[in-house]
């Protein structure tokens, strides 16, 4: 039985490329092998993947900086393969939006565990989101200068429509749902990436960072020791990213 995801490789290694998509293949998934971030472009406009595996170093354009870009469209699973093992590094993946990051050499076994793992949580949240978007009572949502509407799934800031990942938009619309409650990071990872999931709760103040630059002055604050909330009683608000106790 034939694996319905599609799995690109972008790697300028062609060992490597050919060896991923050798053991991907085994296990039923359709790959596709790419030597530059430029390709794998092409490719996202045209016939996009349901996940990237994605080399850091690579001629032209990086891995961080096409990361970044599919990131602001969307929120397909990427992980990330590099030589770099410092903590450094890995941080800036994680903060630029992949939701794992593998170090070379690495065992080509552990990296096709690890791309089924992240399919069955990109299936799972994607169904969680469509549940927690089903549940609302209304068609539109409007707090102060913000509006949603969950069932179109766009969102409007300051009179102007914005474009949001799936995570960014579930996000919003948890605060939305809640206006002026504070949430913790693991009720925030619950609600958006799934119960399953056992990355880094910073992936939270990453997401936030990530919708604050498009949604600027958006009223999410900080709430210290604790998470995050949307203000909507008029108060002063801060960007600052908060620290667990």
């Amino acid at each position: 039985m034939n694996n319905p995801y599609l799995i690109a490789v972008v790697d300028d290694d062609e060992h490597i490329r050919n060896l991923v998509e050798a053991y991907l293949q085994k296990e039923n998934y359709h790959t596709i092998g790419l030597g530059s971030a430029e390709e794998a472009w092409t490719l996202w406009q045209t016939s996009p993947p349901d996940m990237w595996v994605l080399d850091v170093m690579l001629p032209g354009m990086d891995g961080y900086e096409f990361c970044k870009r599919i990131r602001n469209e969307a929120e397909v699973p990427i992980i990330m393969i590099s030589a770099r093992d410092n903590e450094v590094d890995k941080i800036l993946g994680l903060e630029l939006g992949s939701d794992d990051y593998l170090v070379k050499p690495f065992s080509p076994r552990e990296l096709v565990a690890r791309i089924k793992r992240q399919l069955q949580r990109w299936y799972k949240m994607s169904n969680q989101a469509e549940k927690l978007n089903s549940q609302t009572t209304s068609t539109r949502l409007e707090i102060d200068q913000l509006l949603l509407l969950p069932e179109e799934r766009r969102v409007f800031w300051c009179g102007e429509e914005v474009d949001l990942t799936s995570k960014e938009f579930t996000m919003l619309k948890v605060f939305a749902d809640a206006p002026n409650r504070a949430f913790t990071r693991d009720e925030l990872l619950s609600y958006v990436w799934g119960d399953d999931y056992f990355g880094s709760d910073r992936a939270v103040d990453h997401l936030i960072k990530r919708m604050r630059k498009k949604l600027e002055h958006l009223p999410i604050e900080a709430v210290w020791g604790h998470g995050y909330r949307m203000r909507t009683d008029g108060g002063e608000h801060t960007n600052e990213t908060s620290t667990s106790d």
